[in-house]
């Protein structure tokens, strides 16, 4: 965690590492494959395929850990919807997507209520724009 604050404008979270690594198993299937077919051979193409095989893993493995944080992002913020509102409106917190739930986790608890009301009447088009309406800002550092 960090001591500094989170805002709209800081708050995106681009892991370096990952970036550097899919840039490396991008130039390795790339001059495995322009090697294969320059010089040929059956273990040529084998490390070109085996190469791609590795980097749509990578990538997978990647995409599986967004799935899993979008899931408990969404059990969050429907425990916090089920707290803050009273039991009457809970039946709404359904209606809302998948989408606008990770995107309302920035909100507090105080604007969190009028924010989700104005998602359900389609005031927002994405999640961006729910992001860029929050004005009390709830840093999220654990973020995959």
């Amino acid at each position: 965690m960090s001591d500094k604050s989170q805002s709209y404008a800081t708050h995106p979270n681009n892991k370096t590492i990952w970036h550097i690594s899919a840039l490396f198993f991008i130039l390795h299937i790339g001059f495995s494959v322009r090697h294969a077919w320059h010089v040929g051979g059956r273990w040529a193409w084998w490390n070109a395929i085996f190469a791609f095989v590795l980097f749509v893993g990578f990538f997978a493995a990647r995409v599986m850990a967004l799935t899993v944080q979008d899931r408990v992002i969404r059990l969050e913020m429907r425990l916090r919807l089920r707290d803050l509102l009273p039991a009457a409106r809970h039946g709404d917190i359904a209606k809302l997507t998948r989408g606008q739930l990770v995107a309302l986790r920035f909100a507090s608890d105080a604007e969190l209520p009028a924010l989700m009301d104005r998602c359900l009447v389609g005031e927002f088009a994405k999640g961006d724009d729910i992001k860029r309406a929050v004005k009390e800002w709830q840093a999220d550092w654990l973020r995959a």
